[in-house]
């Protein structure tokens, strides 16, 4: 089994080999296009590197709606092309090359009009799903279904009864985002490429007008590296024009940032077996069941504040909770809320004035030799994003390079998820854990659940649960440390795992032992424990108390009342 270890030497060494020798490529950005875009290229036979300013996907890539789909809205503006490629890399995801992290999920879109309604809506859906069938990219989700009322409230009894007249199902995919990512940085490092997250930067090296390289912060320990390379891609997303303006020179396009928050609530608070799709004046609203939790989402609006950490404001929580309200039988209220996450869309600016209209389509320019940007796009099409990007860098370089191949590249843990999903009464057996363990481990690290397991078989005390986030052992905070880059504490209850948006308590809780877990793989003394500690509970207060505020502004202000950097 192909593996890789993203721990703390890694890091070091990584750094140390980008600065020794010229890169082929250097990959400026650790979110889902540029992990994805150092994938590409290492696969490529290509000398790789990537660097991220803060941790893997921390940006928009952990803050999406988690879903891998085809883009239903977009049929309605006629964008088949957009749609046909959305649909095919669904199908890759689900079928190929990650099947242990993306999922099929179901969701009802209630009819409210008598028969035209169900004749729009029904063709729409159903060229959804011959478009996914073309070329046999729909197997393995079921077709779409046409229910009457009485139908659709079996299926979700938390509906209104006047809220509907009947219901069409469908089928999309879901993943967790963030653990994408990292799964996908440490892909690339298992094919030869070299990898820093907490590596930011400062400014760009020039030969005249070209771009030969980049100067970068290692913000863990303060050193500066001149990491040199025949071409550099900016995948910095939403940071695209700053990275940008780093370069000294104009680019061709613009990015805007789009505000998108998600709130999260217990399963029991909506009675259905089916997420829900729902109409509203701007955009549509989804209901995404999420283990135990749904998640519900998203807004659209124009967002020009702080792009590191936006803001979820009181007016954004009270727009999600009407909309969903005006459909269910049992209305939810501020208290039901577990979790609430924003991130921002990168959306080319310059198409339409308002961001909810504006594509999602992605470019790909060589503003400068040695320099290629791309940005735009969304989170399922990103192998095509990256491929194109590598394709763009490719013409500056002086030597034949072979096509992309990363349509035949499976993820770590795909390989044998299948066969060890069918053993996993054996392996709970084997292990002494429950069988619905064995299950969430398989579905969060594939096959690479052996290598969890074998941390387990070390210190069998990390076969235990984490006392306030039961649904996450603790084993898998220290594999968070040891293997997939994790830096911080924030890291762990926000990105390798969901406890930050999964407890009420928002993780702090769960704080002290996670950082007593990562302490020994980290080096951390007591001190490091207490500032890992504190930061994380200062971030948690900011953000509860950014929640309260009426507006953007205020908001924004009210988040930034926390540290960026966690003190050493």
């Amino acid at each position: 089994m192909r593996t890789a270890t993203l721990g703390p030497e890694q890091r070091a060494e990584s750094l140390a080999a980008m600065a020794e020798r010229e890169l082929d490529v250097l990959v400026v950005g650790g979110g889902v296009v540029g992990a994805g875009t150092a994938l590409d290229a290492v696969t490529r036979g290509l000398n790789t590197g990537i660097v991220e300013a803060r941790d893997w996907a921390s940006g928009t890539s952990s803050r999406s709606s988690k879903l891998i789909h085809g883009g239903l809205r977009y049929l309605e503006m006629l964008d088949f092309a957009l749609v046909r490629e959305a649909l095919k890399e669904r199908s890759l995801l689900l079928e190929r090359l990650a099947p242990h992290l993306v999922k099929p999920v179901p969701f009802l879109y209630p009819l409210q009009h008598q028969g035209w309604e169900r004749l729009y809506a029904g063709s729409g859906v159903a060229l959804y799903d011959a478009m996914s069938m073309a070329r046999g990219h729909g197997r393995g989700l079921p077709a779409h279904r046409h229910l009457s009322r009485r139908h659709a409230l079996r299926v979700a009894p938390a509906l209104r009864k006047d809220a509907l007249v009947g219901a069409i199902q469908y089928y999309d995919a879901q993943m967790d985002d963030a653990r994408y990512v990292a799964n996908l940085v440490r892909t690339a490092v298992s094919y030869g490429a070299k990898a820093a997250n907490r590596a930011r930067v400062t400014g760009f090296l020039r030969e005249g007008e070209r771009v030969v390289g980049a100067r970068v912060q290692d913000v863990e320990s303060g050193g500066e590296y001149e990491i040199r390379a025949q071409q550099v891609v900016n995948a910095t997303g939403v940071w695209t024009d700053d990275t940008q303006a780093l370069v000294g020179e104009r680019g061709q396009f613009h990015v805007r940032a789009s505000k998108g928050i998600h709130l999260v609530v217990p399963k029991d608070r909506i009675h259905s077996t089916t997420g829900l799709i729902l109409r509203t004046e701007k955009s549509v609203l989804f209901v995404i069941p999420w283990g135990r939790h749904w998640i519900i989402g998203t807004t659209d609006t124009d967002w020009d504040l702080d792009k590191a950490h936006p803001a979820a404001s009181s007016a954004d929580i009270d727009y999600l909770l009407n909309h969903v309200n005006s459909v269910l039988a049992v209305p939810l209220s501020r208290d039901d809320v577990q979790g609430v996450y924003a991130g921002l869309r990168p959306l080319l600016a310059g198409e339409s004035d308002a961001t909810s209209k504006l594509s999602r389509e992605h470019t790909v320019a060589h503003p400068v030799p040695g320099l290629v940007v791309v940005a735009g796009g969304k989170y399922t099409t990103y192998r095509v994003m990256a491929k194109d990007a590598v394709d763009e860098a490719v013409h500056g370089l002086d030597m034949r390079v072979a096509e992309c191949v990363t349509e035949d590249i499976p993820l770590l843990g795909a390989e044998g998820y299948r066969a060890m999903w069918n053993a996993r009464a054996r392996i709970a057996a084997r292990t002494g854990l429950h069988v619905v363990r064995v299950e969430h481990l398989l579905n969060r690290y594939g096959s690479m659940a052996e290598e969890v397991l074998d941390l387990i078989a070390a210190d069998p005390g990390l076969a235990e649960p984490l006392s306030a986030a039961d649904d996450y052992l603790r084993a898998e905070v220290v594999y968070a440390a040891s293997h997939e880059g994790a830096r911080h504490l924030d890291d762990v209850l926000t990105r390798r795992t969901r406890i930050s948006i999964e407890t009420f308590d928002r993780g702090t809780r769960s704080a002290r032992e996670a950082a007593e877990l990562m302490a020994p793989v980290l080096g951390w003394d007591k001190d490091q424990v207490e500032r890992e500690v504190e930061h994380y509970e200062k971030r948690v207060e900011a953000e509860r108390e950014s929640q309260l505020q009426p507006d953007d502004q205020t908001a924004d202000a009210a988040r930034l009342g926390a540290p960026e950097i966690v003190p050493r």
